[in-house]
Order: structure tokens, then C-alpha cells, then sequence
């Protein structure tokens, strides 16, 4: 019996190569297509595929709203991301969404049918590439949550409005505390989770999505 597979990608191209490799040997059924990220989640409730490949740049709503759509809806689908961007960043927020699978479009075809047929599975299959790179950022993730648990709240407030730009005196007219008081915090925040600039800490801030929490 074929797998059921619908297309999200707003390349007509992309839809019709993966169409044709995938129909190629009869194991999978391409059941819809989508161009737009609003377009596959109307089609989703009535196409039910298996699985949905995913492009994550779409018009309309890109792949991670999707994505979080689906989650939210409950559909009964696994979502492989295929996608042209091989940073780990992505890859990390795809996983925390709950992605079932990721893979790049530059792999070979048996690498796509072979990830459609983990994810249906209930496996999750990220590129063996990605993997060695995925893990460090993992364990970097979790060095950085312990930095973070070292910050009092106000120092989070100050490290927020150092990650959106603000200068001493801005954030000391904003948390209605002196200026003074501002360095002290932003020492203390440097020295915390070890970085040595403002760029270093807005960086920091912004990767672990703490700009989110205020």
C-alpha cells in the first residue's frame, strides 16, 4: 500500500521533481499540493495524508507557523521539513515544535523516501551531516540555561533592553533606576554568562529567546 504524502512548496518545480521520484516506484501517492502555507493547511483536513513535506519559506504563512497550526489543530499527520537551510538553528526550532523528521533538499532521493518512512514510523530522522552539530548546539543550549538561572529578574529586564538596542540611560529612564545602577546590572550579567560586549550579550539573549520573555 503507498504512503500518502502531500507537497508543501511554493516551487512549482521543487512539487513536480519530488512528484515524479516519489511516485517514481509506486511506494508513495502524492494525495495534494500546497504554494502557500495557508493553502496546505486548508488542504490538510481534507487530503489526510500520512505525511506532509514541508517547505519551511512560504508565502502567507511559512513553514513554522504551519507547523505550530498543525500541532495546535491535532491533525493526524507526521511533518518532515524539507528545506534549503542546513543552519542548526533551524533545525533546533523545528524539534522543539515537535517536527517529525527535517531534510535538506540537496539530499539524494533514497535519503528523502528512507526519512518518510522513519517519520511514519514514529521515528524522528535528522541528516546524519546535521547530527554532530545538532548535539554540541544541544549541549550548549543547556550550559546557556544554566547561565540564565543565574540571573536575577531585573537582570533579565536590563538584558533584554541590552539586546534591543538600548543605551544605559535609556534603560535607566525605562526601569526607572539610575544609571549607575544599570552598569552594575550589566556587569554583573557579563560576568554571568560570560560574555565580554553588548553585541556578545544582545547575541545571547536573542539566541535563547529571552528578548520573548518581557
Amino acid at each position: 500500500m503507498s504512503i500518502k504524502v502531500m507537497l508543501a512548496d511554493d516551487h512549482v518545480m521543487m512539487r513536480e521533481g519530488i512528484r515524479q521520484l516519489l511516485e517514481f516506484d509506486g511506494s508513495f501517492k502524492i494525495v495534494d499540493e500546497a504554494s502557500d502555507g495557508e493553502e496546505c493547511l486548508e488542504k490538510l483536513k481534507i487530503s489526510k495524508p500520512q505525511v506532509l513535506l514541508l517547505d519551511i519559506n512560504m508565502p502567507k504563512m511559512d513553514g513554522m507557523a504551519v507547523l505550530s497550526a498543525v500541532k495546535n489543530m491535532g491533525l493526524d499527520v507526521k511533518i518532515l521539513i524539507l528545506t534549503v537551510h542546513n543552519e542548526i538553528e533551524y533545525l533546533l526550532k523545528a524539534v522543539d515544535m515537535g517536527v517529525d523528521g527535517y531534510i535538506l533538499k540537496d539530499s539524494e532521493s533514497a535519503e528523502l523516501k528512507r526519512a518518510i518512512q522513519l517519520v511514519l514510523n514514529g521515528e524522528v530522522y535528522i541528516p546524519p551531516k546535521l547530527i554532530p552539530a545538532f548535539n554540541n548546539r544541544l549541549i550548549a543550549r543547556d550550559v546557556d540555561k544554566d547561565k540564565i538561572a543565574l540571573l536575577t529578574s531585573r537582570e533579565l529586564e536590563v538584558l533584554v533592553q541590552v539586546a534591543n538596542g538600548m543605551f544605559n540611560k535609556e534603560i535607566a529612564i525605562h526601569l526607572n533606576i539610575s544609571e549607575r545602577t544599570v552598569k552594575n546590572h550589566i556587569a554583573n550579567i557579563f560576568k554571568k554568562i560570560d560574555v565580554s560586549d553588548r553585541t556578545q550579550a544582545a547575541v545571547f539573549a536573542i539566541k535563547n529567546d529571552i528578548i520573548k520573555l518581557f
